[in-house]
């Protein structure tokens, strides 16, 4: 792969917004990883002990709720890729579902759009949403929590 190919990959990836690349070819790898890795930051972040008499952070809170669900109450729905998280077809739309809504397996619950595609994501279990932890609009990476649900 010559280096104007990969300027041109590099270049695609700060235009979309993706944080990773990796290419496996018969006998050519290439990885690209730009910005701090998450899972590191959130093994880091584990293993801090807590600070005594420190203020707590806020928990992610439901959108349109009135009061923020625990952070381990219900299974975690995780984003399958890297893109913008958005909770209806359209803005004019109502929202695929709300803190409370029941939903079945395979029932669209959001869409993340990566490259310009709108990717319908569906739910892998039944339940109730409990929380709603991705904000509406704003990038997400894969395996980040975008709802948790009963």
């Amino acid at each position: 792969m010559e280096l104007q190919e990969i300027r041109r990959i590099v270049e695609l990836m700060n235009e979309h917004g993706l944080t990773l690349f990796d290419l496996t070819k018969k006998d050519f790898h290439l990885k690209l990883k730009k910005g701090a890795d998450m899972d590191d930051l959130r093994g880091l972040l584990a293993s801090l002990p807590a600070a005594t008499g420190a203020t707590p952070l806020p928990a992610p809170t439901a959108v349109g709720a009135a009061s923020a669900a625990p952070a381990a109450e219900g299974a975690e729905i995780t984003s399958p890729m890297v893109g913008t998280f958005y909770l209806r077809p359209a803005p004019d739309a109502p929202n695929f579902v709300e803190v409370g809504s029941t939903v079945s397996i395979g029932q669209t619950i959001c869409i993340i759009e990566a490259m310009k595609v709108m990717n319908e994501i569906k739910a892998e279990k039944s339940g109730t949403i409990r929380a709603i932890v991705a904000e509406d609009g704003t990038p997400v990476q894969y395996g980040d929590v975008l709802f948790r649900i009963n």
